[in-house]
């Protein structure tokens, strides 16, 4: 039987278009899930829109729109937004979703009955935007602590979830799992997080109507966070497909922005544990995307960025390898049109296709294109025949430890030893010597298979660019499998004609 592997992103709320920010979980995720599915595994990859409560409902308003149709249109765009940078997922989950709805419910009753559920009086501050509510003592400057908006004053009858109940047992368990938040600097966050204590849940509403009925109660509405976090068990199959549910339940891997971090590490395990069920093995909250002075990006600031208009300009790949190359798992990523051009011009005209172009127009003008067996070595390959074979360990390492941005650099370091490796054995010196055409074949037999290799374990990150470079090399031996011998490149092939991959870019055409 195949491993599975179960991946999700958030689920995006449906308040308007996604911007770059959201773009960079679903590519991040995307990526994993496609190198996962590279290396065997039986992949599920999930994201999705999380359409109900207040702010969606003012939205609707505003548009003179009903709700649902609202978000019916939000949720095209969305999936538009993910078709622009290639994002290749296997469910979309929507929480206006009839069978969800009705597990939402179910869900609800269940801890009720259990009693982890109670009916309370709810008087506090609320945030709409964030569909938060806090306590004084967390608003900073008087504000929402997370996106600093004003908050609202509210008092109403709400049904709330007994977090204090499993306080100790999530502390604990935080503490002797120190994979289970990634990176350390925000297990330690939340760790500080619950040692303040933590308050019940709110887990219902009155004061609007746009959501899942409580269902012995219908003047209340379940509140957004217990009906959008259940996404990731009612479309795998939760009370609906045992077999299903069994078979990717625990989900391997959350990826979260770390702005709602609080969400999946806190308040996530808890319904988990209320219900009896596992909880999610790992959960990475990433890093933001800030502009070039570091401010984060926002609509009111006038400096957000959109996937969908990147990409047109600058490429579904050289968008995605930026995301993926430029940010870390712990530090913020600027991003800007210029550091952009910047990267794209150094890694992906200069290093990638500079190298792809060279290795095969040389080989088309030496040989027509033919790959010979290489029957010629000497000391100075053996270092690039090794990198190249070493590369899926380094690769494989990396992602294990969800540094998918040094994974990345793994496959680039190889590419850069390609293009010292032709400066090293001067291909065109070579070539005016009858006594070193068998050389010369070798030299060209290393440069074409650590590309062919290099290429390989790019596929997950840049899979349209990939497709370009096996068409060039003429062969389908795309496994990892195919990366464990230096023999990739059968002898024989005819390579077809080189095609520019990355044309440099000047600056003053796009800013």
């Amino acid at each position: 039987m195949n491993k599975t592997y179960y991946i999700t992103t958030p689920i995006f709320y449906a308040s308007g278009k996604p911007q770059l920010g959201n773009a960079y979980s679903a590519v991040l995720a995307d990526a994993i899930a496609r190198y996962k599915k590279l290396n065997g595994y039986d992949v599920i990859f999930q994201t999705g829109m999380d359409e109900h409560g207040q702010k969606v409902q003012l939205k609707a308003e505003e548009n003179n729109q009903k709700p649902q149709d609202f978000v019916d249109g939000i949720s095209l765009e969305v999936k538009r937004v993910l078709e622009s940078v290639n994002v290749n997922y296997d469910t979309f989950a929507r929480t206006t979703n009839p069978k969800h709805k009705e597990i939402v419910q179910k869900i609800f009753q269940k801890l009720y009955d259990k009693g982890d559920i109670y009916l309370g009086k709810y008087e506090g501050l609320y945030c709409t935007p964030c569909e938060s509510f806090f306590t004084e003592s967390q608003l900073i400057d008087g504000k929402c602590p997370d996106c600093g908006r004003e908050v609202q004053k509210t008092k109403e009858d709400a049904y709330f979830l007994k977090l204090s109940k499993y306080e100790n047992w999530l502390k604990e368990y935080i503490e002797t799992h120190e994979n289970y938040i990634v990176p350390k600097v925000r297990r330690n966050e939340m760790l500080k997080f619950i040692e303040q204590g933590l308050d019940d849940l709110c887990v219902s509403r009155t004061s609007f109507d746009w959501g899942i009925k409580v269902p012995f109660d219908e003047k209340h509405v379940i509140y957004v966070w217990l009906d959008a976090l259940t996404n990731y068990i009612t479309f795998q199959g939760y009370l609906t497909d045992e077999e299903k549910f069994e078979k990717y339940w625990p989900a391997n891997l959350h990826i979260v922005g770390k702005d709602i971090l609080r969400f999946h590490t806190i308040y996530w395990p808890i319904m988990l544990k209320a219900l009896d069920l596992p909880i999610t093995k790992q959960v990475l909250g990433h890093p933001f995307l800030v502009d070039a002075n570091g401010g984060k990006m926002s609509k009111s600031k006038g400096n957000v960025l959109y996937a969908d208009e990147l990409t047109k300009e600058f490429g579904t790949d050289a968008i995605r390898y930026y995301l993926l190359s430029e940010l870390g798992i712990t530090n913020d990523g600027n991003v800007s049109k210029e550091l952009i051009i910047e990267k794209y011009n150094s890694d992906l005209a200069n290093t990638l296709g500079n190298l792809v172009n060279r290795t095969i127009s040389m080989s088309k003008k030496y040989f027509e294109g033919k790959v010979s067996k290489p029957t010629a070595f000497e000391e100075l390959d053996k270092e690039i025949i090794e990198q190249a074979k070493n590369l899926g360990n380094k690769v494989e390492e990396k992602i294990n430890e969800l540094k998918i941005s040094e994974a990345l650099e793994e496959i680039f370091n190889l590419f850069r030893r390609c293009n010292k490796y032709i400066d090293e054995t001067e291909p065109w010196i070579l070539a005016k010597d009858e006594q070193k055409q068998e050389r010369l074949k070798t030299v060209l037999y290393n440069l074409l298979e650590a590309i062919r290799i290099g290429t390989v374990y790019l596929q997950p990150f840049m899979p349209e660019t990939t497709d370009k470079i096996f068409k060039q090399l003429n062969t389908q031996n795309r496994s990892v499998e195919s990366t464990k011998k230096f023999e990739g490149m059968d002898p024989g092939i005819i390579l077809n004609n080189p095609e520019i991959i990355f044309q440099r870019l000047d600056k003053k055409d796009y800013l």
